[in-house]
């Protein structure tokens, strides 16, 4: 089977992955729109060239071009990375820092985190698999403080009480302020509804990154 054909297997099965993810937690419009740039010439034909199987194929063009064009092509396009989101700081001393993420952007990275770990790891998968791989590399992430906390807080819900659970949570406790405000065209009220309840949830939670 060639490599172009094992790719568009990989990204379709992801995609679906995380419409299916997405649906449950009432993000229906991302779910459909998650990951379109992955079709495009300037990261399919790369992805295809670099496919592994068992890992993201950006990291094989890292290890042979000394970047990853695929990449710089997909961050900044897709709202649901981290990467998205860094600019300019404001603050003395810091140039690039990370912006805080809307809440909506935060539950489709949380999605699609868990959907890459199945993905790539099938059989081996297991509810802590994204949290482990998240921990693995978070010391060199540039991301907004309340915007870590409300991701490792649901990837840790998902370790601990499984993926059902945190998704209900999402839906019931986090997304249903920001339904309302789209139903009454409050949008530009607050696109950080749902922090307020992560860190409320956090107060007497001992979070380790915080050491």
């Amino acid at each position: 089977m060639c490599s172009a054909w094992k790719h568009l297997r990989t990204i379709l099965h992801h995609k679906n992955l995380v419409r299916s993810g997405c649906f449950k937690v009432g993000l229906y419009k991302q779910g459909m729109l998650h990951d379109l740039s992955k079709y495009s010439p300037s990261e399919f034909l790369v992805g295809a060239k670099y496919y592994q199987g068992d890992r993201s194929p950006n990291n094989a063009e890292r290890e042979d071009r000394g970047y990853t064009s695929a990449w710089l092509h997909h961050k900044g396009r897709n709202k649901h990375h981290m990467e998205y989101w860094i600019d300019y700081s404001l603050k003395e001393g810091h140039a690039m820092a990370g912006m805080k993420m809307p809440t909506r952007y935060v539950v489709e990275m949380v999605v699609d985190r868990i959907s890459a770990s199945k993905n790539y790891q099938k059989e081996r998968y297991q509810d802590d698999s994204a949290l482990k791989y998240y921990e693995h590399g978070r010391k060199h992430y540039l991301i907004h403080p309340d915007t870590e906390k409300m991701l490792y807080f649901l990837l840790k819900m998902v370790a601990d009480r499984g993926e059902e659970e945190t998704y209900h949570f999402i839906r019931r406790e986090i997304l249903k302020n920001d339904r309302y405000c789209k139903k009454h065209h409050l949008c530009t009220k607050d696109e950080y509804v749902g922090y307020d309840v992560v860190l409320e949830a956090m107060k007497d939670w001992e979070n380790p990154f915080e050491k």
